[in-house]
């Protein structure tokens, strides 16, 4: 192929570069000026009619990060499709196939970033377009329930759930480690250094006991009253992920699904959209006791190991409820180190557990925690940080 050593490129062609990192940016990479000047010096050295080398070379120069490459492509994809000027700036030469699919559901924020007003004029004040909320605003959207928000505020929630860490809540395991404060004597290693002094022991090396976070599992419920409070949680389990490899998530609303796998990919939208495509029943139906026991036969000594942490998201609306579902949550209970029912329901300060199904799972927790807003998880932070209290029973009435 012929290389073409241009003038640096003008007109449409510049302006669209220009505009294309714009909204690069608007979706979240950071794409800053000098990442532009070396994209147009780019272009310098490479064939501009030739739509795959055009593609190839943005993509070294605005990608640097794995993650981003998934953003890049979908980005690429809808602003150049759009754009009027294409077919006169570039040939007809095809994209390759990974660029020119349809993007997939996942792809939400970056349509949303090129459907503002401003990105769709190519003004660079694109980005001020984002939702803006005063101190005020921000303390009322804490205590807002999810259920209630308008789409722009659930937006500005997944983007504060996105930054949510969980610090690491260490538990004490039966095994040692080299540990200069420890408390057990490390005869091995003290006698192996006294061979360098004719036998004198003179450094004395130490044990101490290994400390690993907490393996926490989530059992999430998705069936139609659930559903908006779910796929919240599921940013927040996501965010977690990254920092907590032992994260284990289950959805269940007629039948259980394991999501664990589809939840670790590095882009919450992908994620998210694969969990999604992962179940059959979501917003659908409710089967509490069902799943409950699918996951005590299946999964239990799979992931409840090393005194594992189990949140289970429902409402305890079950339709049969009986002596099976008492049987299952006992046996949950009884299989995992802490067991935190997490109730959307509590957010009405008159909440009294007069369901069958809540009455027959209560006895069988040790925190009942409200999920319906920004606090409410936060509460749930503190309360998965901390050491679990002496009386678990006392907390059973826990609202944020």
């Amino acid at each position: 192929m012929a290389i073409n050593h241009l003038a640096p490129p003008t007109g449409h062609m510049a302006d669209n570069v220009v505009g294309f990192a714009r909204a690069l940016r608007a979706a979240g990479l950071p794409v800053g000026p000098g990442s532009v000047i070396d994209a147009l010096n780019a272009l310098q050295l490479i064939e501009v009619g030739h739509r795959a080398d055009f593609y190839a070379t943005l993509e070294a120069i605005f990608v640097k990060r794995h993650e981003h490459a998934l953003i890049f492509r979908q980005a690429f994809d809808l602003f150049f499709r759009a754009a009027e000027e294409w077919k006169s700036m570039l040939d007809s030469v095809p994209l390759p196939d990974h660029a020119k699919k349809k993007p997939p559901p996942a792809s939400r924020r970056v349509q949303e970033a090129m459907s503002q007003p401003a990105m769709r004029e190519e003004r660079p004040q694109a980005q001020d377009q984002e939702l803006k909320l005063s101190v005020s605003d921000k303390e009322i959207l804490q205590k807002k329930d999810f259920a209630q928000m308008t789409a722009a505020e659930i937006a500005e929630v997944t983007r504060e759930i996105a930054l949510m860490r969980l610090p690491q809540a260490e538990l004490v395991t039966r095994r040692y480690q080299p540990d200069a404060r420890g408390l057990r004597l490390d005869m091995r290693r003290t006698v192996r250094n006294s061979l360098r002094t004719g036998g004198e022991i003179i450094d004395i090396r130490k044990l101490g006991r290994i400390e690993k976070p907490a393996p926490i599992v989530a059992l999430l419920d998705i069936s139609g009253s659930m559903s908006e409070y779910t796929r919240l949680f599921l940013h927040f389990l996501h965010a977690i992920t990254d920092a907590r490899k032992r994260v284990s998530v289950f959805l269940f609303g007629t039948r259980l699904t394991n999501v664990t796998r589809a939840l670790r990919q590095r882009d919450p939208d992908e994620a998210l959209a694969s969990c999604s495509s992962s179940v059959e029943d979501w917003a659908g139906g409710t089967r509490i006791a069902t799943s409950l026991h699918s996951f005590n036969q299946l999964w239990a000594r799979r992931v409840l190991g090393q005194g594992a942490i189990v949140l289970l998201i429902s409402d305890g609306l079950e339709r049969e409820a009986d002596a099976k579902l008492a049987f299952e949550m006992d046996r949950l209970h009884r299989s995992c180190r802490r067991l935190i029912w997490l109730n959307p329901l509590l957010r009405y300060s008159g909440f009294e557990a007069k369901a069958q199904g809540i009455k027959m799972m209560l006895p069988h927790v040790d925190e009942f925690r409200p999920v319906h807003n920004l606090t409410s998880i936060k509460g749930l932070i503190e309360a998965l940080s901390a050491a679990p209290p002496a009386h678990h029973r006392s907390l059973i009435r826990s609202v944020a």
